[in-house]
């Protein structure tokens, strides 16, 4: 499921100088139940691995900018 959520991005400000705000948590509820994914397990589950899809996005960014 993770790897659909990828077109799904908030993105603040724009690519070339903003920031990666998380995924549409309300496209990933509706891709779970697509999926016959529990919405209890999705809101469990999904916010940790968004911390460090954010957190990973935005140090590559940095690094591609230039910026430490």
């Amino acid at each position: 499921m993770v790897q659909r959520l990828g077109g799904q991005v908030r993105v603040a400000g724009g690519m070339s100088g903003g920031a990666v705000l998380g995924w549409d948590m309300g496209a990933a509820l509706q891709l779970g139940a697509a999926l016959g994914l529990s919405p209890l397990i999705i809101a469990e589950l999904l916010p940790p691995i968004e911390a460090v899809m954010v957190r990973k996005i935005s140090e590559t960014m940095q690094a591609g900018s230039g910026l430490t």
